[in-house]
């Protein structure tokens, strides 16, 4: 697919057509896991459903580190796009490569020497131990292999081309299915064959999207001959990736420490909270992918010094996002007893009532999520990522903060933890429109030509 410039066209049919292939894109990556718990859970039990959840939100915590190191990167990418400086946009392509490249091998080396470390840091049952640790080992043998997909991903999204990782995402989590099918019910190599599915499928979209990027993007390939490795040059990609990467890791470490609190109230709840998370991530999904595409959408025309398309944009993107949240809201609230008995046997009527009791909380708040996600792109595609960061900070501080609190109280138990969460949510947004409105202010020549500071 050619590239596309986003900072041309109709502002919302761009958005939305650059936005929807990452949207489905993000929702089959989600496949990966849930198809591993939707297996686990049905076929192996509740026990296994609780390790595979568990595991999860350690996978997405370490994992998160190497998506906002790629996730920032792509904002000087698309702002160099923007700018038609294909010099520059080439050099900090081979510039974030090897920094990330560097830092996925070293979390594999830590995290294979610290995990037995790293489960009882998480309070691991005694009875779910050995399932969890097995699962784990197995699954982050494919650390390397989520920073290639993401890496290639977060590029060509850069550049406009939001469909070709969608291809490759989309046939390894078909792939996933089909190996979790076949480990798990034919082979009966329990969660360690579901992890295993997931390592498989993983290899192939990173290693196919890399080539492919390689073969068919002949103009992204840097010169290493020419390449500029002077203090500007690193210091932007470190700055953009580190940010980026920071908010990312602190958003998961936060529900890291969720999950530690969660892991406290035993196999039930803890079985409930990994099925009713899926299902509330699958739902606001969209929402977080829709604010990436935004960020993109922002960047290449800060790049591009389109300060009207910014403005315009903005504005369509936050009306976009409250009526999908809305929508979402409404089906969750309404039908969150039969989307747990999805992931859990109908007979598991506790775990059920608990994980509709989480979703209900959630799932009347999603537009306060959705909201985030684009106050988090804004910030990255004005060149501002450290705003960014300390929004999610404000969120997950409020979050763990109120959890930890409000969870030990015996009137309020495990309901505590939901509630911190939307809570959290709201004080970060209100922070976030405030500081926009205060850039704004600061800058009154910006509501007659669009500009915005820098």
């Amino acid at each position: 697919m050619a590239k596309k410039d986003l900072t041309q066209g109709n502002v919302t049919r761009t958005m939305l057509l650059f936005a929807g292939p990452m949207i489905l894109g993000n929702l089959l990556q989600q496949c990966y896991n849930i198809a591993d718990t939707l297996i686990v859970g049905q076929f192996i039990g509740a026990n296994a459903l609780a390790a595979v959840g568990s595991a999860y939100t350690l996978m997405t915590f370490l994992t998160s580190i190497l998506i906002g190191l790629c996730m920032g990167s792509s904002s000087v990418f698309s702002y160099y796009f923007g700018q038609k400086d294909e010099e520059k946009m080439k050099n900090s392509i081979l510039l974030s490569f090897l920094l990330i490249g560097a830092t996925a091998l070293v979390m594999t080396a830590l995290v294979f020497a610290g995990l037995d470390l790293i489960l009882k840091l998480l309070q691991t049952p005694d009875e779910l131990f050995d399932m969890m640790h097995g699962y784990v080992f197995v699954i982050f043998i494919g650390i390397f292999f989520v920073f290639l997909y993401n890496y290639f991903a977060f590029l060509l999204r850069a550049i406009g081309n939001s469909v070709t990782p969608l291809w490759f995402l989309g046939l390894a989590a078909l792939l996933n299915i089909v190996l979790d099918l076949i480990f798990v019910i034919v082979f009966r190599w329990g969660v360690e064959g579901a992890a295993a599915a997931t390592v498989i499928a993983q290899a192939f979209s990173g290693i196919g999207i890399a080539v492919y990027t390689w073969r068919k993007e002949i103009s992204l390939r840097p010169n290493i001959k020419k390449a500029d490795f002077g203090k500007p040059a690193v210091k932007e990609i470190v700055n953009f990736s580190l940010a980026a990467s920071i908010q990312q890791s602190v958003m998961n470490f936060g529900i890291l420490m969720i999950q530690g609190l969660v892991n406290s109230f035993g196999p039930a709840v803890m079985a409930a909270f990994a099925a009713a998370v899926k299902i509330d991530s699958f739902a606001y999904m969209p929402a977080q992918e829709f604010g990436n595409a935004f960020s993109l959408f922002i960047s290449q025309n800060y790049g591009g010094s389109r300060r009207d398309r910014i403005r315009e944009g903005t504005k369509s993107a936050f009306r976009v996002s409250a009526l999908f949240c809305l929508c979402v809201s409404i089906l969750v609230f309404l039908t969150a007893p039969w989307l747990m008995r999805i992931f859990v046997n109908g007979s598991e009527a506790e775990i059920i009532a608990i994980g509709a009791g989480y979703l209900r909380i959630e799932g009347a708040f999603y537009c306060g999520i959705g909201i985030l996600f684009l106050l988090y792109g804004y910030y990255r595609g004005i060149r501002r990522p450290e705003m960014s960061l300390v929004l999610t900070i404000l969120s997950l501080g409020t979050r763990v903060l109120l959890a930890y609190l409000l969870a030990p109280v015996p009137a309020i138990g495990v309901y505590g933890i939901w509630w911190a969460i939307p809570i959290g949510w709201i004080l970060a947004d209100a922070a976030g429109l405030l500081y926009m409105r205060f850039l704004s202010v600061r800058s009154p020549e910006s509501k007659a030509s669009g500009s915005l500071p820098r």
